[in-house]
Protein backbone atom coordinates (compact mmCIF):
# COMPACT_ATOMS: atom_id res chain seq x y z
CA UNK A 1 0.00 0.00 0.00
CA UNK A 2 1.54 3.43 -0.72
CA UNK A 3 2.28 5.49 1.85
CA UNK A 4 3.64 9.11 2.93
CA UNK A 5 5.63 9.50 5.82
CA UNK A 6 8.62 12.40 7.26
CA UNK A 7 7.89 14.04 3.36
CA UNK A 8 8.16 11.06 1.45
CA UNK A 9 5.86 9.47 -0.84
CA UNK A 10 6.05 5.92 -1.44
CA UNK A 11 4.66 4.07 -4.09
CA UNK A 12 4.24 0.98 -5.60
CA UNK A 13 5.09 0.16 -9.92
CA UNK A 14 3.45 -2.71 -10.41
CA UNK A 15 4.87 -5.40 -13.03
CA UNK A 16 3.12 -5.73 -16.75
CA UNK A 17 2.36 -8.64 -18.03
CA UNK A 18 1.69 -8.91 -22.04
CA UNK A 19 -0.33 -12.11 -22.34
CA UNK A 20 -0.52 -11.53 -26.37
CA UNK A 21 1.32 -9.48 -28.61
CA UNK A 22 0.54 -9.58 -32.32
CA UNK A 23 2.62 -6.60 -34.73
CA UNK A 24 -0.15 -5.10 -36.98
CA UNK A 25 2.16 -2.73 -39.18
CA UNK A 26 4.81 -0.17 -39.19
CA UNK A 27 4.41 3.38 -38.88
CA UNK A 28 6.53 5.33 -41.53
CA UNK A 29 8.24 6.85 -38.61
CA UNK A 30 9.35 3.28 -37.92
CA UNK A 31 7.52 2.21 -34.64
CA UNK A 32 5.75 -0.98 -34.69
CA UNK A 33 1.67 -0.78 -34.31
CA UNK A 34 0.67 -4.15 -32.05
CA UNK A 35 -2.72 -5.08 -30.71
CA UNK A 36 -1.62 -6.96 -27.39
CA UNK A 37 -3.47 -8.30 -24.07
CA UNK A 38 -1.75 -7.02 -20.61
CA UNK A 39 -2.20 -7.14 -17.48
CA UNK A 40 -0.84 -5.76 -14.12
CA UNK A 41 1.00 -8.05 -11.10
CA UNK A 42 1.18 -7.90 -7.97
CA UNK A 43 5.16 -7.56 -8.50
CA UNK A 44 6.63 -5.04 -8.91
CA UNK A 45 8.95 -1.99 -7.58
CA UNK A 46 8.97 0.20 -4.58
CA UNK A 47 9.50 4.14 -5.22
CA UNK A 48 10.37 6.76 -2.94
CA UNK A 49 9.50 10.07 -3.79
CA UNK A 50 10.22 13.53 -2.17
CA UNK A 51 8.73 16.70 -3.51
CA UNK A 52 10.91 19.77 -4.33
CA UNK A 53 14.58 17.84 -4.09
CA UNK A 54 16.48 16.36 -7.47
CA UNK A 55 18.16 13.43 -8.20
CA UNK A 56 17.17 9.16 -9.79
CA UNK A 57 18.59 6.51 -7.51
CA UNK A 58 18.30 3.08 -8.55
CA UNK A 59 19.12 -0.02 -6.10
CA UNK A 60 18.95 -3.53 -5.76
CA UNK A 61 17.35 -5.69 -3.15
CA UNK A 62 19.71 -5.15 -0.86
CA UNK A 63 20.30 -1.63 -0.98
CA UNK A 64 23.33 -1.28 -3.49
CA UNK A 65 23.79 1.12 -5.88
CA UNK A 66 22.84 -0.01 -9.44
CA UNK A 67 24.94 1.93 -12.12
CA UNK A 68 24.09 1.95 -16.05
CA UNK A 69 21.15 0.54 -16.02
CA UNK A 70 20.16 2.90 -18.85
CA UNK A 71 21.76 4.77 -21.40
CA UNK A 72 22.04 9.07 -21.12
CA UNK A 73 18.58 10.71 -21.66
CA UNK A 74 16.46 7.65 -21.48
CA UNK A 75 15.75 7.24 -17.95
CA UNK A 76 12.08 7.05 -17.97
CA UNK A 77 11.47 7.67 -14.44
CA UNK A 78 13.37 11.70 -15.88
CA UNK A 79 11.69 12.22 -18.55
CA UNK A 80 7.99 10.91 -16.41
CA UNK A 81 9.35 14.63 -14.29
CA UNK A 82 10.54 16.41 -17.24
CA UNK A 83 6.62 15.59 -18.85
CA UNK A 84 4.83 16.35 -16.08
CA UNK A 85 6.59 19.68 -15.19
CA UNK A 86 7.97 18.27 -11.26
CA UNK A 87 10.78 17.95 -9.47
CA UNK A 88 11.64 15.23 -6.87
CA UNK A 89 14.26 12.96 -5.77
CA UNK A 90 13.01 9.02 -6.65
CA UNK A 91 14.98 6.51 -5.26
CA UNK A 92 13.64 3.37 -7.13
CA UNK A 93 14.04 -0.24 -5.27
CA UNK A 94 14.15 -2.62 -8.28
CA UNK A 95 12.40 -5.73 -8.18
CA UNK A 96 11.56 -5.98 -11.87
CA UNK A 97 15.03 -6.65 -13.55
CA UNK A 98 15.98 -4.66 -16.78
CA UNK A 99 14.86 -6.18 -19.81
CA UNK A 100 12.91 -8.50 -18.31
CA UNK A 101 10.25 -7.57 -21.15
CA UNK A 102 8.25 -6.92 -18.01
CA UNK A 103 8.07 -3.12 -18.30
CA UNK A 104 9.87 -1.68 -15.93
CA UNK A 105 11.31 1.32 -16.60
CA UNK A 106 7.43 2.07 -17.91
CA UNK A 107 5.92 0.92 -14.42
CA UNK A 108 8.51 3.35 -12.84
CA UNK A 109 7.64 6.07 -14.67
CA UNK A 110 3.66 5.70 -14.39
CA UNK A 111 4.14 5.68 -10.83
CA UNK A 112 5.82 8.92 -11.06
CA UNK A 113 3.12 10.52 -12.85
CA UNK A 114 0.46 9.23 -11.11
CA UNK A 115 2.03 11.02 -8.01
CA UNK A 116 2.11 13.93 -10.21
CA UNK A 117 -1.15 13.53 -11.32
CA UNK A 118 -0.44 12.72 -14.96
CA UNK A 119 -3.36 10.59 -16.41
CA UNK A 120 -3.27 11.64 -20.25
CA UNK A 121 -2.63 8.22 -22.20
CA UNK A 122 -1.24 9.93 -25.06
CA UNK A 123 1.04 12.12 -23.02
CA UNK A 124 2.44 9.20 -21.33
CA UNK A 125 3.02 6.91 -24.24
CA UNK A 126 5.14 9.66 -25.73
CA UNK A 127 7.71 9.23 -22.92
CA UNK A 128 7.63 5.46 -23.69
CA UNK A 129 5.36 2.77 -25.66
CA UNK A 130 4.08 0.96 -22.53
CA UNK A 131 3.96 3.96 -19.87
CA UNK A 132 0.35 4.87 -21.06
CA UNK A 133 -0.72 0.90 -19.85
CA UNK A 134 1.43 0.93 -17.27
CA UNK A 135 -0.30 4.32 -15.92
CA UNK A 136 -3.65 2.93 -15.99
CA UNK A 137 -3.18 -0.87 -15.16
CA UNK A 138 -5.59 -3.34 -14.48
CA UNK A 139 -6.25 -6.16 -17.82
CA UNK A 140 -6.37 -4.36 -21.35
CA UNK A 141 -6.13 -4.70 -25.10
CA UNK A 142 -3.85 -2.19 -25.83
CA UNK A 143 -3.21 -0.84 -29.30
CA UNK A 144 -1.28 1.59 -31.53
CA UNK A 145 2.12 2.06 -30.27
CA UNK A 146 0.78 1.23 -27.04
CA UNK A 147 -1.33 4.62 -26.50
CA UNK A 148 -4.58 3.06 -26.84
CA UNK A 149 -5.78 1.48 -24.17
CA UNK A 150 -9.43 -0.43 -24.08
CA UNK A 151 -9.93 -1.75 -20.53
CA UNK A 152 -11.13 -5.51 -20.26
CA UNK A 153 -13.20 -6.92 -17.07
CA UNK A 154 -10.70 -7.93 -14.17
CA UNK A 155 -9.84 -11.46 -14.04
CA UNK A 156 -8.00 -13.41 -11.32
CA UNK A 157 -5.16 -15.03 -12.36
CA UNK A 158 -2.31 -16.33 -11.21
CA UNK A 159 1.01 -17.28 -13.17
CA UNK A 160 4.59 -18.09 -12.85
CA UNK A 161 7.73 -15.90 -14.16
CA UNK A 162 11.03 -17.37 -14.92
CA UNK A 163 13.31 -14.39 -14.86
CA UNK A 164 16.42 -15.14 -16.62
CA UNK A 165 19.77 -14.01 -15.66
CA UNK A 166 19.96 -12.22 -18.94
CA UNK A 167 18.30 -8.98 -20.61
CA UNK A 168 16.61 -8.52 -23.79
CA UNK A 169 17.19 -4.90 -26.29
CA UNK A 170 13.54 -4.14 -26.98
CA UNK A 171 15.03 -2.13 -29.99
CA UNK A 172 17.03 -5.11 -30.95
CA UNK A 173 14.15 -7.72 -30.85
CA UNK A 174 12.15 -5.71 -32.78
CA UNK A 175 14.88 -5.11 -35.63
CA UNK A 176 15.37 -8.58 -35.80
CA UNK A 177 11.70 -8.85 -36.06
CA UNK A 178 11.82 -6.66 -39.08
CA UNK A 179 15.25 -8.64 -40.42
CA UNK A 180 13.41 -12.06 -39.79
CA UNK A 181 10.47 -10.63 -42.62
CA UNK A 182 7.84 -10.30 -39.80
CA UNK A 183 7.45 -13.58 -38.25
CA UNK A 184 3.83 -14.67 -36.70
CA UNK A 185 4.59 -16.30 -33.29
CA UNK A 186 3.24 -20.18 -32.82
CA UNK A 187 1.82 -19.34 -29.12
CA UNK A 188 1.14 -15.46 -29.24
CA UNK A 189 3.56 -13.57 -29.06
CA UNK A 190 5.13 -12.37 -32.44
CA UNK A 191 8.51 -11.49 -30.86
CA UNK A 192 9.54 -15.04 -29.45
CA UNK A 193 11.45 -15.89 -32.33
CA UNK A 194 12.96 -12.21 -32.82
CA UNK A 195 14.28 -12.17 -29.18
CA UNK A 196 15.84 -16.02 -29.47
CA UNK A 197 17.43 -14.71 -32.64
CA UNK A 198 18.91 -11.68 -30.55
CA UNK A 199 19.81 -13.98 -27.38
CA UNK A 200 20.03 -17.52 -28.07
CA UNK A 201 20.28 -18.77 -24.67
CA UNK A 202 16.69 -17.98 -24.35
CA UNK A 203 16.51 -21.35 -25.27
CA UNK A 204 17.75 -23.45 -22.59
CA UNK A 205 16.09 -21.09 -19.92
CA UNK A 206 12.63 -21.76 -21.89
CA UNK A 207 13.20 -25.48 -22.41
CA UNK A 208 14.07 -26.01 -18.60
CA UNK A 209 11.56 -24.34 -17.29
CA UNK A 210 8.76 -26.46 -19.55
CA UNK A 211 10.53 -29.40 -18.55
CA UNK A 212 9.69 -28.67 -15.05
CA UNK A 213 6.16 -27.56 -15.33
CA UNK A 214 4.76 -29.60 -17.57
CA UNK A 215 3.40 -26.05 -19.62
CA UNK A 216 4.65 -24.35 -22.06
CA UNK A 217 6.31 -21.59 -21.48
CA UNK A 218 5.57 -18.21 -23.59
CA UNK A 219 7.23 -14.82 -23.69
CA UNK A 220 6.60 -11.89 -21.51
CA UNK A 221 6.61 -8.52 -24.47
CA UNK A 222 10.48 -8.62 -26.17
CA UNK A 223 12.00 -10.71 -23.21
CA UNK A 224 13.83 -11.93 -21.45
CA UNK A 225 11.02 -13.40 -18.72
CA UNK A 226 9.08 -16.72 -19.75
CA UNK A 227 5.81 -17.22 -18.12
CA UNK A 228 3.24 -19.93 -17.62
CA UNK A 229 0.05 -20.33 -15.59
CA UNK A 230 -0.94 -21.21 -12.16
CA UNK A 231 1.72 -21.61 -9.46
CA UNK A 232 5.14 -23.29 -10.02
CA UNK A 233 7.51 -21.97 -7.37
CA UNK A 234 11.22 -22.33 -7.60
CA UNK A 235 14.40 -21.05 -7.79
CA UNK A 236 14.88 -17.71 -10.03
CA UNK A 237 10.99 -17.71 -10.18
CA UNK A 238 8.36 -15.38 -9.04
CA UNK A 239 4.50 -15.98 -8.60
CA UNK A 240 2.61 -13.41 -9.23
CA UNK A 241 -1.43 -12.41 -9.48
CA UNK A 242 -2.88 -10.35 -11.62
CA UNK A 243 -4.49 -6.89 -10.29
CA UNK A 244 -7.86 -4.60 -10.87
CA UNK A 245 -5.75 -1.57 -11.80
CA UNK A 246 -2.27 0.45 -10.96
CA UNK A 247 -1.61 1.12 -7.12
CA UNK A 248 -2.72 4.61 -6.61
CA UNK A 249 0.06 7.33 -4.96
CA UNK A 250 -1.68 8.62 -1.78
Amino acid sequence: MDCSFRGVIEAFAPAKLTLSLRITGIRPDGYHELDAEMVTLDFGDRLEITDGESGVRMLDGAGRELHGMVGPGENLVERALALAGRRARVTVHKRIPAGAGLGGGSADAAAVLRWAGTTDAASAASIGADVAFCLAGGRARVRGIGEIIEPLPYVSEQYTLSLAPVGCDTAAVYAAWDELGGPAGEHGNDLEDAALRVVPELAAWRDGFGDSTGLTPRLAGSGSTWFVSGAHPGPGRVVATTTRAAARTA
